[in-house]
């Protein structure tokens, strides 16, 4: 079984390693060739299972939404998808906004101090506030809290009068 990289010839070491495991033998490198010996494949798996291990090394190495895996009997060939200009201009515009939403959130963090304090606002005098300042008289008997007897001072009055 042969595995056609194209354009990922440099992440073929990665790749051998990652299918390695799952396939049951170390597959050989040649150039931009991963080739499997179908002799030593684990029973029963088929090209099928393999596009499956090199689509799942694409999406672990974030390139999964650039590259298709097409299959052809018993070869395989990893396709770069070209891009439209629409598609590059929209994933610029992206990594732009990515990257100025990181600035901002370095900057918040170096500087939590000089951050601008939001203006205090004058407060608005509740309804009540507004009945106590016409009446302050008013006010000033209600706030006066009533002289509390001390325990034992009525007794020893009474005792007193006696």
């Amino acid at each position: 079984m042969k595995v056609e990289l194209g354009t990922l010839k440099d992440k073929a070491e990665d790749l051998v390693a990652f299918i390695e495991p799952r396939v049951g033998t170390k597959p050989t490198v040649s150039g931009s060739e991963v080739e499997i010996d179908d002799e030593s494949i684990r029973k029963g798996l088929k090209p099928k299972h393999i596009k499956t291990y090199l689509k799942r090394f694409l999406y672990t190495n974030d390139l999964r939404k650039n590259y298709r895996v097409h299959v052809e009997g018993q070869e395989l060939t990893l396709q770069e998808l070209e891009l439209g200009e629409k598609e590059e201009e929209e994933m610029e515009k992206v990594k732009e906004k990515i990257e100025e939403a990181e600035a901002k959130e370095k900057e918040e963090r170096e500087e939590p101090e000089k951050a601008p304090e939001p203006e205090k606002k004058e407060e608005q005098p509740k309804p009540r506030e507004k009945a106590e300042k016409a009446a302050p008289k008013e006010r000033a008997d209600k706030a006066m809290p009533k002289a509390k007897k001390a325990k034992g001072a009525s007794k020893k009055k009474e005792k007193d009068e006696d």
